[in-house]
Formats: structure tokens, C-alpha cells, sequence
């Protein structure tokens, strides 16, 4: 696992609290009580601080499961 998939990662599970199978099997928004509205600010925040980035908000409306983050954090030149 490259360092930037295990900092993805690490931003799920410590926001959500979930272990690494609740990724495997695709986690998305409102799927766990803990994705809600502000969990997903929280993570958000998580990945900018993790990637150094700055997503726009376009961007952060659109990141709606573990997969479609992914291509949203690549789109700011993080190779996962």
C-alpha cells in the first residue's frame, strides 16, 4: 500500500471510526450515522490537511463514497 492510499485511508477511519473493511466494501455518505453533514466537513478537512490541498467546493459537494474520493483527490495530484 503506497503511503498516500494509507493517508487516504487513515482519514476514513479515524473521522468514522470504521476499521479498513468498511472501505473495501465502498463506504459512502449517509451509509454510517457518523458520515453525516459534519463528519464529511471533518473529512474534508482531514484529507486537505493530510494531502496539503485545498479542494474547491464543487469538489467537496461531489465526494459522495470512499471510490468517487479517489478521483476527486487525484484531480489535485495525489497518485493513491
Amino acid at each position: 500500500m503506497s503511503e498516500s492510499l494509507q493517508k487516504y485511508d487513515n482519514a476514513f477511519i479515524e473521522t468514522f471510526s470504521v476499521d479498513k473493511a468498511a472501505l473495501e466494501a465502498d463506504l459512502a455518505y449517509n451509509s454510517i450515522a457518523e458520515w453525516d453533514s459534519i463528519g464529511h466537513m471533518n473529512l474534508m478537512g482531514a484529507l486537505e490537511d493530510a494531502f496539503d490541498i485545498a479542494m474547491e467546493t464543487d469538489d467537496i459537494v461531489e465526494f459522495s463514497c470512499y471510490s468517487k474520493g479517489k478521483e476527486i483527490v487525484a484531480k489535485y495530484g495525489v497518485v493513491l
